[in-house]
């Protein structure tokens, strides 16, 4: 069991189930939708982001993105890392039929999957060294055509792919993984 000092985000309570069987940490369900209606909820999410930061884990489904950009509106950004799970086509064992985009959720990734999403984050695993660095810059991604060029899409849709992230991640969140996961000589290096 991974020992998690940040406090984990997720959906529903069978991703929590999911994460609690792979980390030992704090985890806190949105109810989905629910959150958006919860104002407890929210200042919790913000009192725990103070003390102790907090890591998105949702679905790489429109669903999870639109609970992951709420929650980038209630708490301070400074505050949060998002973990972002693969885009994996499946449909978790609970369910009769697959989910309305056909992917699998949180619920449904291993557990080594879960570790390396967590890792690439810059979660503080104990007894691990983070990878987590600071240097790429929104030019670095210009220089290597990942925006602002006509084709910057098509190849931050190809390095998306690539590194097993979701499709439907923006430029910025791409960028929070690149800095957690290399440093910008890597990246510069096209170490990835």
């Amino acid at each position: 069991m991974h020992r998690v000092s940040e406090v984990i985000v997720v959906e529903g309570r069978y991703d929590k189930n999911t994460l609690s069987q792979v980390v030992d940490a704090v985890i806190i369900e949105t109810s989905g939708f629910g959150l958006f209606n919860d104002s407890e909820k929210q200042q919790l999410l913000r009192t725990l982001a103070q003390k102790r930061g907090l890591i998105v884990m949702t679905d790489s489904d429109g669903a999870g993105f639109v609970i992951r950009n709420f929650i980038k509106g209630c708490v301070d950004p400074k505050l949060v890392k998002h973990a972002y799970i693969p885009d994996i086509p499946g449909k978790e064992r609970r369910k009769s039929s697959p989910s309305k985009e056909g992917k699998l959720g949180v619920e449904g990734m291993s557990p080594d999957v879960i570790l390396d999403c967590l890792r690439r984050a810059g979660a503080t695993i104990d007894g691990e060294y983070s990878c987590a660095s600071a240097g790429i810059s929104k030019a670095d991604m210009y220089k290597k055509g990942l925006t602002g060029k006509p084709d910057s899409a098509k190849k931050r849709a190809e390095l998306l792919k690539k590194m097993a992230l979701p499709e439907k991640m923006t430029a910025e969140a791409l960028l929070q993984v690149l800095n957690a996961i290399m440093s910008r000589e890597e990246f510069l290096a096209g170490e990835y």
